[in-house]
């Protein structure tokens, strides 16, 4: 038996598992903090639901993986001061975020993520850590369709340049 075959909870992580986890985890922490500052800069209720599903997601991700960091002897990045609730018609308007940029940060923030992801599941050689990060890509592929939907029916959506019209092949 070697030392990566039995419980992939036994086997060591290396330090790129190491530091995607712990990466991961800071930038959870991170995104809890300013989605909590950005729910009481939209009156939308559509966009504040799916920032609250954002944090519960962070959040999740936040204890899973603290748990793994913690197990294997490495410490966590501490986490933020939590906000204290603010109301939106107290933010001035030259100081508050509009809709749309909430949603434009969202979206990016989603498609960091799943690379971020993605990435850690392609260096994992310890099978649940890759599956961890499996799950995290498949909900924040979620999350991003559902974000992009949002965009498209509520006008905030500013698409790149469209080809409308295709030229005419050349030579064909």
């Amino acid at each position: 038996m070697g030392v990566l075959s039995g419980n992939p909870k036994d086997e060591p992580l290396h330090y790129g598992e190491i530091f995607a986890i712990w990466e991961a985890s800071t930038m959870a922490k991170g995104l809890v903090s300013s989605y909590n500052a950005l729910k009481f800069h939209t009156g939308d209720m559509d966009l504040r639901a799916i920032l609250e599903d954002c944090i519960q997601q962070a959040q999740l991700e936040i204890s899973e993986l603290d748990e793994i960091l913690i197990a294997n002897g490495i410490t966590p990045t501490p986490k933020p001061p939590e906000r204290p609730e603010a109301k939106l018609e107290e933010i001035p308007v030259g100081a508050r975020f509009a809709d749309l940029e909430i949603a434009a940060i969202l979206s990016t923030n989603l498609a960091a993520g799943l690379v971020a992801a993605s990435t850690a599941m392609g260096l994992s050689i310890r099978e649940d850590v890759g599956a961890l990060f499996g799950k995290y890509h498949v909900t924040k592929a979620a999350l991003g369709v559902t974000m992009l939907r949002l965009s498209k029916e509520k006008g905030w959506l500013i698409p790149p340049p469209l080809q409308i019209k295709r030229p005419e092949a050349v030579g064909v």
